[in-house]
């Protein structure tokens, strides 16, 4: 067997979102860089204000679910954040949002790196340190900022949001856990060397044999694992690069769309990076019942994909009123024009 079950069962006390007002329609990049004749592939992205960064969102995210966990924030044996975008090159992100919640000093705290499963990378580590009874509760966050290089396909999709999750035993956790799988490969579809600016990527090499190639393999050797085919899960959150992607990948593990509708709520506003498949996993804990299976696979440029299956519990009906659900922050927005969001995301190098 090769998922990963630890021995101590373990699950997600509480979930948290966060994501900023400001919106700016795919129809205004277009507007700036081909005169409106591109088509954008979403409606509209999230964007980071002037004072926001991945750390800023991580604390609100955090947040949230320590008040859906309901446990005190000196409960927490770690505090690690995922993110491609932190706000210093040297100088640990999780030791800020540690100290911002109220966790510090008896707390481990780190940055983890994965491209967009840094996320569920921080996950990973949560399951297995509470699951070796080192501690009973610890933080998982992954958060991003918008990157995407001026004229280029990301600036229609690269947006800015996080989640984060409490991960604690089974017997205090809203979905509990029946096991992970990861799946990785040598494959150079997205990078950014030391000094760039911005990321690059491999076009339509992003897709295949990047993205689903890893995220149909982690499902598919997860699911047959488990013993379990698509028609046992409530729903499934895919890896949100762009809408059509997860679509595909669904259709082909078996889903139906119906089953991923709650999940792609978020890619309305973009690829938000670390953040992207595990925000859409706040959206369907929002609407699930206990006794739903649910999915969730990342995908990590460079590349791989972590893949989770969930049981929800009869805790999630009184859990998830403690802290704004995640369509409250999709449904307040302020919408912006290229120039704001050029000036907010410091697209306007003056060197």
């Amino acid at each position: 067997m090769t998922i990963m079950k630890p021995s101590r069962e373990v699950g997600i006390a509480g979930y948290g979102a966060y994501l900023p007002r400001y919106r700016l329609p795919g129809s205004e990049v277009s507007r700036v860089w081909s005169e409106g004749e591109d088509e954008s592939p979403v409606v509209e992205k999230a964007v980071a204000g002037l004072d926001e960064d991945a750390v800023t969102m991580a604390i609100e995210a955090a947040r949230n679910a320590i008040a859906r966990a309901g446990i005190r924030p000196q409960q927490l044996r770690a505090v690690w954040v995922g993110s491609e975008s932190k706000p210093y090159a040297v100088k640990p992100s999780g030791t800020i949002v540690a100290q911002a919640i109220g966790a510090t000093p008896n707390v481990t705290a780190a940055d983890w790196e994965f491209a967009c499963k840094a996320g569920t990378e921080t996950m990973q580590a949560s399951f297995a340190l509470v699951g070796s009874g080192m501690g009973d509760y610890a933080l998982a966050i992954g958060a991003d900022t918008a990157q995407g290089r001026p004229n280029d396909a990301l600036e229609y999709t690269a947006a800015s949001g996080g989640a984060a999750y409490v991960i604690g035993p089974r017997e205090n956790s809203l979905a509990y856990l029946e096991g992970s799988y990861s799946f990785v490969s040598d494959t150079p579809d997205f990078y950014r060397r030391a000094h760039e600016h911005y990321p690059r990527h491999g076009g339509r090499f992003t897709g295949d044999p990047a993205y689903f190639h890893h995220v149909e393999g982690a499902a598919r050797h997860l699911m047959e694992e488990l013993g379990y085919t698509a028609k046992d899960y409530a729903q499934a959150v895919l890896h949100q690069p762009n809408p059509k992607f997860p679509a595909r990948a669904a259709k082909s593990l078996g889903f139906t769309p119906a089953q991923i509708e709650t999940g792609l709520l978020v890619g309305r506003v973009g690829n938000t990076y670390a953040g992207s498949s595990i925000l859409g996993l706040t959206a369907v804990l929002d609407e699930a019942s206990p006794g739903d299976r649910i999915l969730l696979v990342s995908f990590g440029s460079g590349a791989g994909s972590d893949a989770f299956s969930f049981v929800v519990t009869d805790l999630i009906t009184e859990r998830r009123r403690k802290a704004p659900a995640t369509a409250t922050y999709l449904a307040r927005r302020r919408e912006v024009d290229y120039a704001v969001y050029a000036r907010y995301r410091n697209k306007l190098l003056m060197h």
